[in-house]
């Protein structure tokens, strides 16, 4: 299968990683509007180097395409390959409004072709361990939710000209770093979300970024579960996100890359079988090894990816329901 990355940004480098070491994958091509940066990824993988998406769809006519590229070009780059039958694996966010992942959920049903949502940390073993056990319901049902993301971002990180920015970034912290927690709070009570409650704020880089640095959120979950959500990227370091699943004989933590159950004061670290092939930060995000190699053979299977436009969407959804909440100051309900 003939691959194409477009965009040879940063979050580029964990994909073609992983394209690499896949048989029967042929890194076909890679594509950045910045010349130079093209050349140069293009060279470390032996491929051919783009300038263009339009002109390298025409001409290298990729089975499937990355689309690594800043958030607001999400959409118009998917849906174009969708059309044309082009599979599609895509870093969140999916959309940045709702309008765009309408379009986008639109162009995956009319499509031949897969689509996927990177929301790799579903595949880090600590959350699929912790997972099985709430799946199992081992120590009762889920009674609540907190989780944390305290990250650091400086000016320098905004020095491109889409960070920062509302039309190109869609937002700040809640929608690039901490969605993907966001989307793990979900998916491992196994229940969608029906109200969120929340506040953003920008106390950290005022009048270098347009959008939020922190944002304080409460959730509640069809099957009755509510949820605290904090996340930052004022703070001095990059500290391992932690989620705290409350059951009703124990609480399930993740931090970082490991598992915890906590019980009358105890607690008791999680063995896990597997040591994930490690590629992402190091303080969170290693899942990118198994989520490509998954989507590829869902591919090969003919079955459709289980992240896709519209359960990645949800993610959306929640974030667009977290700024209008902040900006109401009421609760904005989903359903």
């Amino acid at each position: 299968m003939r691959v194409s990355v477009v965009g040879c940004g940063m979050i580029s480098r964990n994909h073609l990683r992983v394209l690499k070491s896949l048989k029967n994958i042929e890194i076909s091509s890679v594509v950045d509007i910045k010349n130079e940066r093209a050349d140069k990824t293009a060279k470390k993988y032996s491929c051919k180097a783009y300038y263009d998406y339009e002109t390298m769809l025409s001409e290298d006519k990729p089975d499937c395409i990355h689309i690594c590229t800043p958030h607001y070009l999400h959409v118009p780059m998917a849906v174009t390959a969708l059309r044309k039958g082009i599979h599609v694996l895509c870093e969140k966010p999916c959309a940045i409004s709702e309008e765009g992942l309408e379009l986008l959920r639109k162009a995956q049903e009319n499509s031949t072709a897969n689509f996927g949502v990177c929301f790799q940390n579903r595949y880090i073993e600590a959350v699929s361990a912790v997972k099985d056990i709430i799946d199992r319901k081992t120590y009762g049902r889920v009674e609540s939710v907190r989780a944390f993301v305290h990250w650091s971002r400086g000016e320098d990180y905004y020095s491109d000209d889409w960070h920062g920015t509302l039309e190109k970034e869609g937002g700040g912290v809640t929608v690039n770093q901490a969605i993907h927690t966001q989307d793990l709070m979900r998916y491992l009570i196994g229940s969608d979300a029906v109200s969120v409650t929340a506040h953003t704020f920008n106390d950290h880089l005022k009048g270098i970024i347009e959008v939020e640095d922190t944002v304080n959120a409460l959730f509640e979950y069809e099957n009755g579960v509510t949820a605290l959500f904090n996340a930052t990227t004022a703070f001095t370091d990059n500290r391992p996100v932690m989620i705290d699943i409350v059951c009703k004989r124990a609480t399930l933590r993740i931090e970082g890359d490991n598992a915890y159950i906590i019980s009358f004061g105890k607690v008791k670290q999680l063995r896990l079988k597997n040591k994930l092939d490690f590629i992402g930060k190091s303080y969170w995000g290693g899942g990118h090894a198994p989520l490509i190699k998954d989507f590829y053979e869902c591919i090969e299977n003919k079955k459709p990816f289980p992240v896709d436009a519209f359960e990645g969407g949800k993610a959306v959804e929640e974030f667009l329901a977290i700024y209008k909440s902040s900006e109401s100051g009421e609760k904005v309900y989903l359903k």
